[in-house]
């Protein structure tokens, strides 16, 4: 892999997120489903979605509920690329209307597996945690 291609692939992975977020503020849970392979999975807490399909009616539920009016942010933190696989970890959550930065609460990490299938770099897995769990008193 030459530098040049290992800096497309580089700026590609790190702009699934930025795809990611523009989905979101038009929520658009059919964009948000197309950044994934069509067998691909996303893990929230308390959710589980396989498939295109289950994500995009999840995320259009969500997008008329509870997510209704929101935004999301991230960050990447740190990026591994090993051929045509990639990891992606990423600081960020969800922004209420009117906030910069997201409340404790929605502050998420998020691991991101990207894989490269026809010249195009999507999404196999997606999982994030509460971004910090307060210490046992």
């Amino acid at each position: 892999m030459t530098t040049t291609d290992l800096a497309a692939d580089q700026a590609a992975i790190t702009g699934i997120p930025q795809r990611l977020v523009a989905a979101w503020a038009a929520h658009d849970a059919a964009a948000f489903a197309r950044l994934f392979t069509t067998d691909g999975t996303m893990i929230l807490p308390g959710v589980y979605c396989k498939g295109t399909e289950a994500i995009r009616a999840h995320m259009e539920n969500s997008f008329a509920r509870e997510l209704k009016g929101t935004r999301v942010t991230g960050q990447p933190v740190d990026l591994r690329i090993d051929g045509a696989l990639a990891v992606l970890v990423t600081q960020g959550g969800v922004l209420a209307s009117g906030e910069t930065e997201p409340a404790p609460e929605r502050a998420i990490r998020a691991t991101w597996v990207a894989v490269k299938t026809g010249g195009e770099w999507l999404l196999a897995a997606y999982q994030n945690s509460p971004r910090d769990v307060p210490a046992p008193a």
